[in-house]
């Protein structure tokens, strides 16, 4: 099972999210992103406005959105 990178930049962080369809909504100190989900409803996100993003950071981000750290390591690889 692959790891989560230790530290990354936000906008490749970005990038993966956008990839998986999220749009950002607002951008301040936190930056807000929302997905619009098949069935209708929304799925909030809310990551720090850092230049960089720690590993255990980006864990939290993504159980918060419900993605599977298998489903983030593929679409980040790509980016």
């Amino acid at each position: 099972m692959d790891r989560w990178p230790g530290e990354i930049t936000k906008s490749k962080v970005l990038k993966t999210l956008k990839s998986l369809g999220f749009k950002i909504v607002r951008e301040k100190n936190h930056i807000s992103l929302v997905r619009k989900n098949p069935d209708g409803t929304k799925t909030p996100l809310t990551m720090p406005n850092h230049k960089k993003i720690k590993g255990s950071t980006l864990r939290v981000i993504c159980n918060q959105a419900g993605i599977s750290r298998e489903e983030f390591l593929k679409v980040f690889a790509k980016k």
